[in-house]
Parts: C-alpha cells; sequence; structure tokens
C-alpha cells in the first residue's frame, strides 16, 4: 500500500530525508533571543494509519541537546498532529510551499503558523514561524535547512 499523501499532496514526498540547519528564534525587536543548530528527519511511511514522522534533534552551542520523535496522520485531507506540546494541522498550499497552524499545548494561550518553502533544487528549503499570544505576534523562527 503507498502512503495515502501520494494522492493527497505529492510534492510533500520531497521533504522526504535528513535535513540540517539552524533554527533562530527573534523578538518582534529583531533581536535573537534563541539559536541553535538542528537535525530534522521526515519519513513518509508506506503503510498504517501515520503517513508522516519528523525526528527533531536540537544541539546549542552550550551543549544542551533536544530529541524529540511525533506523528502525523490524514484527517480532513490534511497532516494532524496531537503531541504532548502541540496539535494542529497542515497542508500543500503549492508545489514549494507547505502551511502549518499549530496550537501549542506547553504554553497555554499560544500558537504559530509555519511556512515551509522548498528551493527548486530540492535540496534546499526556508521555515518561517509566527508565533501568537492571545492574539499578538510576539516571536518569530527562522530556519534554514539543507538536505544531507
Amino acid at each position: 500500500m503507498k502512503n495515502p499523501l501520494q494522492q493527497l499532496m505529492p510534492q510533500i514526498l520531497q521533504h522526504r530525508g535528513m535535513w540540517r540547519g539552524t533554527y533562530r528564534h527573534i523578538n518582534t525587536d529583531g533581536n535573537i533571543i534563541d539559536e541553535h543548530k538542528s537535525q530534522v528527519e521526515c519519513v513518509f511511511p508506506e503503510s498504517g494509519p501515520v503517513v508522516y514522522t519528523q525526528r527533531n534533534q536540537f544541539t546549542w552551542d552550550d551543549g544542551r541537546t533536544f530529541n524529540v520523535e511525533f506523528d502525523g496522520t490524514i484527517r480532513n485531507q490534511k497532516i494532524f498532529w496531537d503531541t504532548p506540546t502541540f496539535s494542529g494541522f497542515g497542508w500543500q498550499a503549492s508545489p514549494h510551499i507547505f502551511l502549518l497552524e499549530l496550537e501549542r499545548k506547553d504554553e497555554p494561550g499560544a500558537c504559530f503558523y509555519e511556512s515551509i518553502v522548498m528551493g527548486a533544487s530540492g535540496t534546499s528549503r526556508a521555515r518561517t514561524w509566527h508565533w501568537f499570544k492571545n492574539g499578538k505576534c510576539f516571536k518569530r523562527t527562522l530556519c534554514d535547512e539543507n538536505l544531507v
């Protein structure tokens, strides 16, 4: 059985593989409030209810690390996530743009809207998150990643 995303949003499969890059969190004044290296693995299982698995490893210059893995399923023609820290959905907006709307469970009143833009080569992508709390933007996350 093929992953249903092959029919529903085939361009998302271009994100398969291991991506390395840098996450930069900035406040609304444009100041960096956090920066760390990332390794993000995107997997698209061929069978079962899970259509997408993401494994993240983050590393800071001071030696801290954080690892997390989460799965996505199909709901209402979108990829849906429900993890201990967030819930929400994502969809393919165009051949090069994937959009997400996610509510934070670990930060009451906070949510973020993410765009993932794939470069024409398929080996470079840029991610932008706009974080809101109680309806007001309070930070942004900028990610530059390359396929390894």
